[in-house]
């Protein structure tokens, strides 16, 4: 394809994903399973066409990783408004309990499952593990909200800690790529290297933090107010998301990922409501941005290790949905029903677009250490418990009191 223009291929391939992504959401409306599964799944696609064609070259695959990247920003800083820290810290105490123990059961057994079971290297199992804390409570909501259930305690409880998993995951992310260079080098003697390295992310997250609450205390009214005077609500949008984007280029610069200063800029906007109400016209943005995300992520796949990689995803998929359902239900008693506790469970499970980021991240900041049987392996486990959970609360939900709390 030497003959064929770079632009009139990205242009091309820009407009089949568009087009494509349209079809999946109709169809994942009929369906009931999740849009993202179908991006995934066009990747893979991609990947394939790519190989028989070779229309994917370096300057094609850079435009769509800078869609990608658009798409990352969009997806964590929408994740970010959506957030209420005010009402989150007020109900912290039975959150927090139900948080600690279904991101310590799923990374614990994530990782054992990778060292144990899978005899995989020490960073490997660390960035699957760390992808298993997150979860995607977008994929488990339409089936609370169509039960009745999502404004009950329980269904506010599980939106609580859902935010909170998310919120970790991105943080320990930032933690792995910080100390993951020092482990590389062997799992020996390495407590003070580790420590510097820990050392060192955290006084430069609490130089990110200081700077993101000079701009909340001082900056962030003027920026809303300013778009606020403004005609269209196109217009808001972009002044607000253009202040996340250089939040989130700053954090990129700062050593974090675009994922973790994106979602501080939505964190930092979202207590004032007249940025959120920019949300409508953000979401135009994310829709198309975000599918670039998901299909690039699926054209990471090699094609080659998906039968080898059936076995790790298997494992892996016992651990992420064992993690998740126990690691829930088990503290969750403390503060609702076996029934509630369950539901909870089963609703932790799908793991989506943090988890994909996660992964997403660690293969370019980590290059070698997530290898192609690995990689194939959690993306089959995002799309699995992506379609599995919703199958499971469908059926379970409608049976109860909307959700006893």
């Amino acid at each position: 394809m030497d003959g064929v223009d770079v632009d009139v291929v990205l242009v091309a391939l820009v407009g089949l994903v568009t087009l494509a992504a349209s079809a999946i959401r109709e169809l994942a409306l009929r369906t009931r399973v999740p849009a993202l599964v179908g991006f995934l799944a066009l990747g893979v696609a991609l990947r394939a066409l790519d190989g028989a064609t070779g229309l994917v070259t370096p300057p094609v695959a850079s435009g769509l990783r800078l869609l990608a990247d658009l798409g990352i920003v969009a997806l964590l800083f929408d994740v970010g408004l959506r957030s209420n820290p005010a009402a989150l810290a007020r109900r912290l105490p039975a959150a927090s309990l139900v948080w600690a123990g279904n991101v310590g059961l799923s990374g614990l057994l994530g990782f054992l499952a990778c060292r144990v079971l899978l005899d995989l290297a020490l960073v490997p199992s660390l960035v699957a593990a760390t992808a298993l804390t997150a979860t995607s409570v977008g994929v488990s909501v339409s089936a609370w909200r169509e039960a009745g259930a999502l404004d009950t305690p329980d269904g506010e409880l599980l939106v609580d800690v859902a935010e909170l998993d998310d919120l970790s995951a991105v943080a320990l992310v930032g933690l792995l790529f910080a100390v993951a260079p020092v482990l590389g080098d062997g799992e020996a003697a390495l407590l003070g290297a580790v420590t510097g390295a820990a050392g060192s992310f955290v006084l430069r997250l609490l130089l990110l933090a200081a700077g993101a609450a000079l701009f909340a205390r001082h900056a962030e009214r003027h920026v809303t107010e300013w778009a606020a005077r403004l005609p269209s609500a196109p217009q808001r949008m972009l002044v607000v998301l253009g202040v996340g984007l250089l939040i989130a280029a700053l954090a990129g610069g700062l050593g974090f990922s675009l994922a973790i200063g994106a979602m501080l800029a939505g964190l930092l906007f979202s207590r004032d409501p007249e940025a959120v109400r920019t949300e409508e016209a953000l979401q135009g943005l994310a829709t198309f941005a975000t599918p670039f995300f998901f299909v690039v992520t699926g054209m990471g796949v090699e094609l080659e290790a998906v039968p080898h990689a059936l076995a790790a995803g298997a494992v892996l998929l016992g651990a992420a949905v064992l993690g998740k359902v126990v690691g829930t239900a088990v503290p969750a008693l403390a503060v609702t029903s076996r029934q509630g506790a369950l539901l909870l469970g089963l609703s932790m499970v799908p793991r989506a677009e943090i988890a994909t980021v996660v992964l997403d991240q660690a293969r370019h900041a980590l290059p070698g250490q997530v290898g192609p049987e690995l990689y194939a392996a959690m993306v089959a486990v995002v799309a699995a418990t992506c379609v599995l959970s919703p199958l499971a609360l469908g059926r379970l939900l409608p049976a109860t009191d909307a959700a006893p709390g």
